[in-house]
């Protein structure tokens, strides 16, 4: 798609529950092995009671968001606010939302409301995206 046929209040999600695997290959792949994510013992020991997701896996799945689907395949990341709001445990399952708020067709540049909410609906990680679009602006970036 050329940055002309997007508008504002296009949306795309992503539902995915985060397993085990999940979070322990994040952890692995980061270096991030906080108890609090990778021990069931201290975990429990915290105020969360249990062991939780780290934040920034939960919230990678915005990226997934915008590189795979809106606007996809042809926009860089150029900068992203978070809220942590609640914490995601293991096994839950999420919906990453991102919703376009505006678009600069000059220099084909968007920005996007980001939402990842529980099963429950509730908000677990909030803020706001901004991207571009690759190449001259003809061409499909899809």
């Amino acid at each position: 798609m050329t940055i002309d046929s997007f508008t504002i209040g296009q949306v795309a999600t992503l539902v995915r529950t985060i397993s085990e695997a999940d979070v322990m290959t994040f952890a692995t792949l980061t270096g991030d092995h906080n108890p609090v994510h990778v021990d069931t013992d201290a975990a429990a020991a915290s105020s969360f009671g249990e062991r939780i997701v780290h934040g920034m896996l939960t919230a990678s799945l915005l990226s997934t968001v915008l590189a795979m689907q809106l606007p996809g395949p042809g926009a860089i990341y150029l900068g992203q606010t978070l809220r942590f709001l609640r914490p995601v445990k293991l096994g839950d399952t999420v919906t990453a939302q991102v919703e376009i708020t505006a678009i600069d067709l000059a220099k084909r540049r968007m920005t996007l409301a980001t939402t990842i909410r529980n099963e429950r609906g509730k908000t677990v990680v909030d803020g706001e995206a901004s991207v571009q679009l690759t190449g001259s602006g003809t061409e499909d970036c899809s």
